[in-house]
């Protein structure tokens, strides 16, 4: 008999084992799956490219953000994380995938740039030291299931300035994405390939931000230096004096 669940994070850690282990990228041997999806570096995958967002190349370019610490959440191949340690910015870039991190302190020492890799979950309270000026998040927040929203949040709350910023690049409604509701995803065990998200939903999760610009990305043609999609949502929100979250999953 199994009566252990005493804190809210152990609800949302029995939450994630709602999801088919090996058939979601979020639980059920989430590192294992990305190891396995960034193996094959040679297969047509968008985000493979060595180029950084042209949402927060805009935001940078248009002095929005001043320099500061800077975190890249769930960095991939480092691409953004390299962008911001060239504009100024003291880096800490984390990805739960070892696979992810393969080349990146390689490719950020061969350009002279001073990146802290870190490997492991965003959510442990141990993983990362805020506060930070910056938080981009290129492709984290539409793998998470509903209830690790929760987490997110409060990730914000703990670790952005007041006054700091929250860069965002997530999965469109409508051009890429599952579209099922939040019940419907625990129904189907499942995150079907990522979440998409309408404007609305967005400016309803983190409502306790203040919005700065929230738009469809630009796709970019194939010899340009940044990375664009269509079917991508980018959004600058700004943290204001107080804090981001009214539910806290630590306790």
């Amino acid at each position: 008999m199994d009566r252990s669940t005493r804190t809210v994070e152990d609800v949302l850690r029995l939450l994630d084992g709602l999801f088919a282990p090996g058939h979601d990228r979020w639980t059920g041997g989430a590192a294992d799956w990305w190891d396995d999806f960034y193996a094959d570096r040679d297969r047509p995958v968008p985000f493979f490219v060595a180029k950084p967002d042209e949402s927060l190349v805009s935001c940078l370019d248009r002095g929005l953000v001043p320099a500061g610490r800077a975190l890249d959440l769930g960095c991939g191949l480092g691409r953004n994380a390299l962008l911001l340690a060239e504009r100024g910015f003291e880096v800490d870039a984390v990805d739960l995938s070892p696979a992810a991190l393969g080349s990146a302190p390689e490719r950020a020492r061969a350009a002279g740039l001073d990146i802290n890799f870190l490997c492991g979950d965003v959510f442990a309270a141990d993983t990362l030291r805020g506060p930070y000026r910056l938080i981009h998040d290129s492709g984290c927040f539409h793998h998470l299931p509903p209830h690790r929203r929760i987490s997110h949040l409060a990730l914000l709350d703990r670790l952005l300035e007041p006054g700091g910023y929250f860069s965002l690049v997530c999965f469109a409604a409508g051009r890429m994405g599952s579209e099922l509701s939040d019940a419907d995803l625990y129904r189907a065990g499942g995150l079907g390939g990522g979440l998409a998200y309408s404007p609305g939903a967005l400016r309803h999760v983190f409502s306790g931000l203040e919005e700065i610009e929230l738009r469809a990305m630009r796709p970019q043609p194939p010899d340009s230096a940044l990375f664009g999609e269509p079917f991508l949502w980018t959004a600058l929100f700004r943290r204001p004096a107080g804090g981001v979250a009214d539910v806290h999953p630590q306790g």
